[in-house]
């Protein structure tokens, strides 16, 4: 998959490494700010209950 993700990235070697540590803090950003506040209602960890 990563070589996938380098081979479809337009530029040398330099753009192409910067490219993928953007494309990373993009998904890193998306998971932080999206998902995870999303799916914390869901999750069991503020529980009290949980595993008793």
């Amino acid at each position: 998959m990563y070589a996938w993700i380098w081979r479809k990235l337009p530029g040398t070697v330099a753009v192409k490494f910067v490219e993928a540590v953007l494309l990373g803090a993009a998904v890193v950003a998306l998971l932080l700010f999206v998902v995870f506040p999303w799916i914390e209602p869901a999750l069991p960890f503020t529980d009290p209950t949980a595993g008793s």
